[in-house]
């Protein structure tokens, strides 16, 4: 099997999970790694994949790692608000890209990544990794099939405590890419999009209203809102609830309500061991419970963008996806700081 050739721009946390990732995907192969603080990508690389130390390039620069030849293609998992200017560094080079969520602060920024990628025939792609685990598209088949009836509400929650080892991430304010909503946000907006999707293409919203608990610097600790995605064919209220959180425990939950029941994912973000379970109601007193073997959506995307470069495939996630849930969250965060209902 050909495998493509990855490099890692920066030691952020997420490699626990993506740099084993890249490892056991079939047709994936880890080439380098790199960080602008002197020893850290060799640190992490130790940390997570020891025995690989001795075959895998470590640099202290990440603009040599762009340079490296031998890299097909490149993840990058910095700062929020570094994720467009490094992939396009990265798209220039000739490099495809895996790009952490969000993609870019702004949808005008993603227009340009786009743009760029065209224009050099890369790949690129956000990195929601949860899309790919098969229960998500269970939940989906549940929806089409119209087992629940007519979807009109949905609500999704994400949170984790945060700890001291984290406090980066609420350290500047939500307008330069800190805060629960540019690092948890995305996931409960895409899940919501999602929630109302229809002929296999998300919903997207109308308004929203949305409130949140900013500390000192402006950056949200907790957001809770709720969009408007417009009236049904029957004239009926369809509303997504949100509600993010870095002061609770750890969840990742979505749930679809519909006219003839409703269908529950109790946890979005699962480890590689963890037995995930959907759950379904019906009006008539049914009610199930499913459960998936174990899988590592990590590998999984990344097996799914290899495929797409190795292959000349479009990604599963395109770039329509990324600039409507980046518009959506530009609407949250305008919400927020106007205390009003904004138009997505």
């Amino acid at each position: 099997m050909n495998k493509l050739n990855w490099g890692i721009l920066g030691a952020a946390r997420v490699n626990e999970r993506l740099l084993p990732a890249i490892i056991e995907a079939p047709n994936s192969q880890l080439v380098a790694i790199a960080s602008r603080r002197v020893g850290a990508a060799k640190a992490t690389l130790e940390k997570y994949a020891p025995c690989y130390a001795s075959s895998v390039q470590c640099y202290d620069d990440m603009d040599a790692l762009i340079g490296d030849k031998n890299i097909e293609a490149v993840y990058c998992p910095m700062a929020n608000e570094e994720h467009a200017e490094w992939a396009l560094k990265a798209i220039s080079a000739g490099k495809h890209v895996l790009i952490e969520k969000p993609m870019a602060l702004t949808a005008k920024d993603i227009e340009v990544i786009e743009a760029a990628a065209a224009k050099n025939k890369m790949k690129v792609m956000e990195g929601f990794m949860y899309r790919f685990h098969p229960q998500h598209k269970r939940v989906q088949e549940i929806v089409e099939s119209g087992l629940i009836g007519d979807v009109l509400s949905a609500r999704a929650s994400y949170s984790f405590l945060m700890k001291q080892a984290r406090m980066y991430r609420i350290n500047r304010s939500m307008a330069d890419g800190g805060g629960a909503m540019w690092d948890i946000g995305p996931y409960a907006i895409h899940s919501l999009r999602w929630c109302f999707q229809k002929d296999g293409k998300p919903a997207e919203p109308k308004s929203v209203i949305a409130h949140a608990k900013l500390n000192d610097v402006g950056a949200d600790i907790v957001t809770s809102g709720v969009f408007d995605f417009g009236q049904d064919a029957e004239g009926r209220a369809r509303f997504g609830h949100f509600d993010i959180s870095f002061e609770r425990s750890r969840k990742s939950e979505y749930e679809i309500i519909g006219t003839k029941g409703w269908v529950k994912c109790h946890a979005a973000w699962v480890f590689q061991n963890d037995v995930p379970v959907i759950s379904w109601a019906l009006e008539d007193g049914k009610y199930a419970e499913e459960r998936f073997a174990p899988s590592n959506h990590f590998t999984l995307e990344i097996e799914h963008f290899s495929d797409c470069v190795l292959n000349n495939k479009p990604p599963h996630l395109t770039f329509a996806d990324a600039k409507a849930n980046c518009k959506a969250i530009e609407a949250v965060l305008q919400s927020v700081e106007t205390k009003r209902m904004v138009a997505c």
